[in-house]
């Protein structure tokens, strides 16, 4: 039972939104514009406000199936598993030849269903830190980086706790390209178009 919870985690992960929108709706590979990056944020760079929203509310409804696909077929433990699975799907996407995003906006959607008081403190961080320096990036490292912490404080179950740990680790290993672009100084800031 936890390995089909597990697979399909994986199969609702790789769902490339992203790539989906680019090429069905707008006629190009997502992945040949702006950073290449499957995701959100590059979706709104290269392709407007409301088509990176959609692919961000996509993006975080497939972390919240995943953790609800967790707790119904074996609880706390089983979610943050599947939710793993998930933001894996998401990176490595079995639809695009294992190519994806960086895993945000699926994490937070998992963040949402495991602890909604959590996602708020996180977003709350996202946008300060967005709003004083209009690096995406930036926000999203430095949320995800503190989620687990605000994990701790809210005394959610362990699983959540660790999956939060493990994700956060993901994520920041997966903005390796952003660190590097941040400290050089040539990371694209919010509301530059590519």
């Amino acid at each position: 039972m936890w390995f089909i919870a597990l697979v399909l985690a994986y199969l609702i992960g790789s769902l490339p939104t992203a790539y989906l929108v680019g090429r069905y709706v707008y006629g190009f590979d997502i992945r040949r514009r702006g950073s290449g990056n499957v995701g959100a944020t590059n979706a709104l760079r290269t392709m407007g406000t409301v088509p990176g929203l959609l692919v961000l509310a996509v993006d975080a409804l497939k972390g919240m199936l995943a953790v609800w696909l967790g707790q119904a077929m074996g609880g706390p433990w089983l979610a943050a598993l599947t939710a793993m699975l998930a933001i894996v799907g998401h990176n490595w996407s079995i639809f695009l030849e294992f190519q994806g995003g960086r895993g945000v906006a699926t994490a937070a959607g998992a963040v949402l269903a495991m602890a909604p008081p959590v996602i708020l403190w996180a977003l709350l961080l996202w946008v300060i830190i967005v709003l004083l320096s209009r690096y995406v990036s930036l926000g999203s490292i430095v949320a995800v980086g503190l989620a687990p912490f605000i994990m701790l404080y809210f005394h959610r179950p362990w699983p959540y706790i660790l999956f939060t740990f493990a994700g956060a680790a993901l994520i920041i290993y997966r903005h390796r390209p952003n660190i590097k672009r941040l400290l050089s100084g040539t990371e694209h800031k919010l509301g530059e178009r590519s």
